[in-house]
């Protein structure tokens, strides 16, 4: 009955039927984080499961030819989390430890590739074609919602410098290597099935490409952003421009996430403007949750409990599953190793492969790019993959990646942990209501000052009582 009526709908009036069902997919999916919210679980797997709620398999309620429509949104939407990337790019940053870092993002990044490739070639039998994409994607970390883990607890000092440098790293370097595999496994896939040097070569010189063209959208964005420029201007300059950018590189028909992380970088370094970061942040959760819902929408659950003959004999739950827990194989020995070889401290070197696991947003946006690359069956069972594996990672990566931040002692809940009583000058005696005093005076020192509303309100509630005691006094009020 419902599904009869929105198709229904969309046939009758086909921009009521998109509205309706843009309206629809925002509202259940801001719905449903309040049902995942009581369980600790993250916004994604809601907006996920939203899709799969609202699909052709339980209520069917969004047309297939609205899902089918916004295939552009997988661009737009990751345009926004690889810029928001470049903001951990500061060269005064990476100047202290960038050579350590990118040999630890090198070797957490190759390894989880390699063991993934080696399960899906040689224990499963799976399509090279499918195994070499697959592969490149297991390169790839979530750096959002560990970010979001770092700002809730504070945290900070070394091993979080590391983990923001080295999850930054291995974004380029998974993006990379996943324009290489799509290249090969289309030439795998084509009837020919050869591979030539040029299949190689051309990603890179095209990633290389995007990277100095996303740059100049960098200057050309700090160009037309004065500092007298408002608040308004500034987010329609900077979505404008991200769009641009967007639409040149489907013009070219290559990845705008490298360009779009350039760009980030090269506004972070010459403006040092992290205000535009956060306030793209409070823009992109629609278009975000949008994308996550529609990806939902195309999950094949008949697909994912049956045998996909186009890349193999193993039936894809099969395949999501053990390519979830291979990769946290690979990236904590990968995350572990290179640590151990540039001797960094042991509370890094235990924990910074736990932080690296989170895998959702960027990887659900390359397996769709992918698969509308590589269409057909391998696409598709690339897609289902993914979507099953970035739940199982939703499940469980931000309390691993909250794990190894409190074991790291990047962050700690105790007040004691904050002003430690080795830190009191010799011979100064506190007592117990002083010392808790200074603990708190500590922990307003690290608060992050107030907003500019936050401000204004803390403004006008001043003047407010300042009103009240002056007429109290003029005209005698009493209790």
């Amino acid at each position: 009955m419902l599904s009869s009526f929105a198709e229904g709908l969309y046939t009758a009036s086909p921009s009521a039927g998109v509205v309706v069902s843009i309206s629809a997919i925002l509202f259940f999916g801001f719905a449903m984080t309040r049902i995942t919210k009581l369980c600790r679980l993250p916004n994604v797997t809601a907006y996920i499961l939203t899709g799969i709620l609202l699909g052709p398999y339980c209520l069917d309620l969004i047309p297939a030819a609205v899902s089918e429509g916004m295939d552009f949104l997988s661009d737009v939407a990751l345009s926004f989390v690889a810029f928001s990337i470049g903001e951990f790019f500061r060269l005064s940053v990476l100047k202290q430890n960038g050579g350590k870092v990118l040999l630890i993002a090198l070797a957490e990044a190759t390894l989880a590739s390699a063991s993934v490739f080696l399960l899906l070639y040689f224990v499963l039998r799976l399509h090279l074609a499918f195994c070499i994409v697959l592969a490149a994607l297991a390169a790839v970390t979530a750096p959002t919602s560990t970010a979001v883990t770092i700002r809730q607890t504070g945290a900070k000092g070394v091993f979080v410098n590391t983990l923001l440098q080295t999850m930054a790293l291995d974004g380029i370097f998974g993006l990379a290597a996943y324009s290489v595999a799509l290249s090969l496994a289309m030439s795998l896939l084509s009837p020919g099935g050869g591979i030539a040097l040029g299949d190689v070569l051309f990603p890179l010189v095209a990633n290389l490409g995007a990277l100095l063209l996303g740059g100049v959208f960098g200057i050309l964005m700090k160009w037309l952003m004065p500092t007298k420029r408002s608040t308004d201007n500034r987010l329609i300059i900077s979505v404008s421009l991200l769009a641009a950018f967007c639409g040149v590189c489907a013009v070219l028909n290559i990845s705008p996430l490298l360009g779009c992380m350039s760009m980030g970088t090269v506004y972070i370094n010459t403006t040092d403007d992290s205000k535009l970061f956060k306030q793209l942040g409070y823009f992109s959760p629609p278009i975000l949750l949008i994308f996550f819902v529609c990806s939902g929408l195309r999950f094949d659950l008949g697909a994912l409990f049956s045998t996909a003959g186009g890349i193999g004999g193993s039936s894809l739950l099969v395949v999501g599953v053990s390519y979830f827990a291979v990769r946290i194989v690979g990236k904590y020995i990968g995350a572990f190793l290179g640590c151990k070889l540039v001797r960094l401290p042991a509370k890094v070197c235990n924990n910074l492969g736990l932080a690296l696991i989170p895998q959702a947003g960027v990887a659900i946006g390359l397996a769709a790019i992918g698969a509308r690359t590589l269409d057909g069956e391998v696409g598709s069972a690339l897609h289902t993959v993914i979507l099953t594996a970035g739940i199982l990672y939703e499940l469980v990566g931000p309390a691993l990646a909250k794990l190894a931040l409190y074991l790291s002692g990047s962050y700690s809940e105790k007040l004691e942990d904050l002003v430690p009583a080795e830190t009191i000058p010799q011979g100064e005696t506190l007592s117990e209501a002083e010392l808790l005093i200074r603990r708190i005076r500590k922990i307003q020192e690290t608060l992050p000052p107030p907003q500019e509303e936050e401000q204004a309100f803390t403004e006008a509630a001043e003047e407010h009582w300042e009103a009240y005691r002056y007429r109290r006094g003029r005209f005698g009020f009493r209790r």
